[in-house]
């Protein structure tokens, strides 16, 4: 039932990461973040990256991690980055490949969540809600062309996340 790799997409600040890493442990898988691939396999922190090879550069080298990340012969947990569904044959591949399960959240709790983290290039000088209003927007016909479900973090703890994006992992599975 569960031999489909279990996929994590959403904006940034949308728990793609920890919920992750704590379904990874439920299902007794490796986790894959394709934003720490990227990060690793050009040497450079996420910002640094951005700053040298642009938007353009990051997004060849997620191409590169996502068909990477999905052509493992071991089911895994995959987090992508918040973008990466704005590619289609990134979706195509996730959608294959995995089970693609997109987490959601309003701007307001994705900018709480985002407090203090100065890492992201995309909410850099500005209005961060706005900001992620604007991405949500713009990307939300592309999390839901990928996304085989959709689960709504609000209120929830990890635990309850991780609970719910398993419900809708075996409901779509079987």
């Amino acid at each position: 039932m569960f031999e489909r790799h279990l996929v994590l997409v959403g904006l940034m600040g949308a728990g793609k990461t920890t919920v992750g890493r704590r379904c990874a442990e439920l299902l007794d898988r490796a986790f894959l973040d394709t934003d720490e691939l990227i990060v690793a396999a050009a040497g450079l922190p996420f910002d640094e990256l951005w700053a040298v090879e642009g938007e353009q550069g990051f997004r060849a080298r997620e191409r590169v991690a996502v068909a990477d990340a999905v052509a493992s012969p071991v089911p895994l947990v995959i987090s992508c980055g918040g973008g990466a569904v704005l590619d289609p044959d990134n979706r195509r591949a996730l959608r294959a490949a995995g089970i693609v399960v997109w987490l959601r959240a309003t701007s307001e709790a994705l900018a709480r969540r985002l407090t203090g983290d100065d890492t992201r290039p995309l909410l850099a000088g500005g209005d961060r809600t706005a900001t992620l209003e604007r991405l949500a927007t713009v990307r939300a016909p592309a999390y839901e062309a990928a996304a085989h479900a959709s689960v709504d973090t609000a209120g929830r703890t990890i635990d309850e996340v991780a609970d719910a994006v398993l419900e809708e992992f075996a409901r779509c599975a079987a």
